[in-house]
């Protein structure tokens, strides 16, 4: 059923943003694409920005261009994190403990997808599955006390692809060494990380704590996404779609607009609303409804405390402990 939009018909925009100035937003996957082009946005406004990136040289370079268009006196740092090897992450994760004091929104923007051929983490996970996911969950356990203090917002940069694929986990075989597949793993990836979203969403509201969980995608945005790694295919089909797709600014919209804007809903999903979600102006967006399923996602969250090693509060047992 499609949603009326509650910003108008030309849905929201950047313009709704107000002064942000002693705010401070964390962003992994900052330095290109829609991470960037977020991250721009709240410096313009005042905010100060720390980026998650694995490269230091391409974010070194993202950071003068950041401050050659928004001023040399912007707040921008970097602490260097590969969402594809847990110890990093870890490193990470006491680095952001020690050095970020307040974080009024953790934005989950990184990742990878449409690998080629079957591909490994450092750990030993499927690659779109480790990064998108895994990476992602280890390092929101970490620095959840952060979060909690804080009263802040997470962020889950999810995906349209959550609705293809399976649209179920594949609990039996995680790394999809019998059918892997570039478009059905990398949408079983973000399945996950979205299914994550919302259990920790129900968790953090059964326990009482002051955070809030929302969920969001870009559309079709001209970034880096889908092109390093992608298949032969992929990229065949990326290069004629190009023409139709959104500039990678307004594919940072909808993280954004999670990130400041007043009396977000609950287990919503927002971005682009138009041309089946793909484009056009940013609201509430329909959502896969096997995403909210509890028992899988029980099973889920168990699964990869189990995996990545992440130890979270007692507090966030439920609903686990009752499924």
């Amino acid at each position: 059923m499609k949603k009326e939009n509650p910003y108008g018909p030309k849905g929201w925009t950047p313009e709704r943003v107000s002064d942000l100035t002693g705010e401070t937003y964390l962003i992994t996957g900052a330095n290109a694409g829609a991470g960037y082009e977020a991250a721009k946005i709240f410096l313009s406004k005042g905010a100060a920005v720390v980026m998650l990136n694995r490269s230091a040289p391409k974010t070194e370079a993202a950071i003068k261009q950041l401050k050659s268009e928004v001023g040399t006196d912007a707040k921008v740092s970097f602490i260097e994190m590969d969402l594809a090897d847990l110890s990093s992450v870890r490193k990470a994760a006491e680095r952001v403990n020690a050095e970020v004091p307040q974080i009024d929104a953790f934005i989950q923007n990184a990742a990878i997808a449409q690998v080629a051929t079957q591909k490994f983490t450092k750990d030993g996970f499927e690659s779109q599955l480790g990064t998108n996911h895994y990476g992602h969950f280890l390092l929101t356990s970490l620095i959840f006390d952060r979060l909690v203090e804080s009263t802040a917002r997470i962020i889950v940069v999810g995906s349209g692809g959550h609705k293809m694929g399976f649209k179920r986990l594949q609990l039996d075989d995680m790394n999809f060494d019998k059918n892997y597949n570039p478009h059905v793993t990398y949408c079983h990836s973000k399945f996950a990380q979205m299914m994550f979203a919302y259990d920790l969403e129900r968790r953090v509201k059964a326990a009482g704590l002051p955070v809030s969980v929302h969920v969001c995608h870009p559309g079709m945005a001209k970034t880096t996404l889908a092109q390093e790694e992608s298949a032969g295919f992929i990229k065949f089909m990326l290069t004629i779609a190009a023409p139709f797709a959104q500039s990678a600014e307004r594919g940072a919209w909808p993280e954004v607009l999670c990130a400041t804007e007043e009396n977000l809903k609950e287990t919503a999903y927002y971005g682009p609303t138009k041309r089946n979600e793909m484009a056009g102006s940013v609201g509430e967006c329909v959502l896969e409804e096997s995403v909210l399923d509890e028992e899988q996602a029980s099973k889920l969250w168990e699964y990869s405390e189990k995996e990545t090693g992440a130890q979270w509060s007692s507090l966030l047992r439920y609903p686990a402990s009752v499924a």
